[in-house]
């Protein structure tokens, strides 16, 4: 295979029959370095890969024999029988699209190699026919919900006391679940994803010059943000909101994380030296809501939900505001993710109550009989 730096050349050694599925390494070897190029993650470039692979071993079919049918064939599949949730299918739509994308495009050759080859070309199979749109800026299922006010309450002060049953009943790691009880309220007081919360480090707490009050814990820098389309991770800075949230945080770093040793780093670390998981956060909460009894529909995202939802809806943040502390591209994700009424509606209806208001002041009063 001979390369430079627009045609990608493809020959079989020798006078032998081209074999197809080292045609199809080259083409996804390509493929895989275009990527690179254009900063997607490890991770992402690798789940795509996987997924052309499925679908030739699905269809039957090498990607230069594809048709609308094998990706309808695959796709249907894929949500009525493996029962993918419609974003991940989308996704899946996207990749294999990207794949069509990049081995029809004719600055790589791959096209014109493979017609001499194999007496085909590839052909781009995700099209508007048969793509899952996209309608709306979230994807969030309708029965995930955030907690309320008294659930949160009652949460908080239950993980308090599971310190302290810990103790109590002469069990190990007391510390543990000190720990846990202050991520599951770092999680709401700075509105976090559970993977940008785990990774936090001491290094990510500092001041807000504007909020002495709150010391060295004013600013908290989250250095694993949610990444845009496989990208590398996105940074932002979330501004401390309450001060109890404070409290807490400190305690811990004072007096809890030296049980952990030194140097101190990582914020929520286990015995071993790694951050806490993702699964055992997600198993101490449900444990919690299993005791409480509360409604189904929680998770370790519904901190987040409700970040947004009580600083715009309990409090009076504006939408901008909290869009960049959850770190939202879009306005309107933040609007419908924290399910609050646009601004011109919440104004819209308070001129109506106080036009009404303003009328019955102005009319007369009955005289009594």
């Amino acid at each position: 295979m001979d390369e430079d730096s627009n045609v990608v050349l493809f020959a079989p050694f020798g006078g032998s029959v081209p074999d197809p599925d080292f045609f199809l390494e080259s083409v996804l070897d390509g493929w895989e370095r275009q990527q690179r190029g254009k900063d997607f993650a490890s991770g992402t470039i690798g789940s795509r890969r996987s997924l052309v692979v499925q679908l030739v071993d699905f269809s039957g079919h090498y990607p230069w024999q594809w048709t609308l049918a094998d990706a309808d064939d695959f796709f249907s599949h894929a949500r009525g029988i493996r029962n993918l949730a419609h974003a991940t299918v989308r996704s899946y739509q996207t990749a294999i699209k990207l794949f069509c994308d990049f081995a029809c495009d004719p600055r790589y050759d791959w096209n014109e190699q493979c017609a001499r080859l194999f007496g085909a070309g590839f052909a781009q199979v995700i099209t508007e026919l048969n793509r899952i749109s996209h309608a709306q800026p979230t994807d969030a299922r309708p029965a995930k919900r955030p907690f309320t006010q008294r659930e949160l309450q009652q949460l908080f002060d239950l993980a308090d006391l599971e310190v302290q049953r810990v103790i109590n009943s002469g069990r190990r790691a007391p510390i543990a679940a000190w720990r846990d009880a202050v991520a599951l309220k770092a999680a709401y007081s700075w509105g976090l994803r559970s993977n940008e919360l785990r990774h936090l480090q001491l290094v990510d707490l500092s001041r807000n010059h504007r909020a002495p009050y709150f010391g060295d814990y004013g600013v908290v820098r989250v250095r694993w943000g949610k990444p845009h389309r496989g990208s590398a991770k996105k940074v932002r800075s979330v501004l401390t909101v309450w001060e109890w949230s404070v409290d807490v945080v400190r305690d811990w770093v004072t007096n809890g994380l030296p049980h952990y040793g030194e140097p101190l780093t990582d914020l929520f670390p286990t015995s071993k030296g790694n951050v806490v998981g993702e699964s055992h956060l997600l198993g101490r909460l449900r444990a919690f809501i299993d005791e409480l009894g509360f409604p189904p529909g929680l998770d370790i995202h519904s901190f987040r939900r409700s970040y947004a939802t009580h600083l715009i809806i309990g409090e009076g943040f504006d939408v901008a505001f909290v869009q960049m502390q959850l770190g939202h591209e879009h306005a309107s994700t933040t609007s419908i993710y924290a399910l609050p009424s646009p601004d011109y509606q919440t104004r819209a209806l308070q001129q109506i109550h106080e036009r009404t208001l303003a009328a019955a002041k102005q009319l007369p009063r009955r005289r009594e009989p």
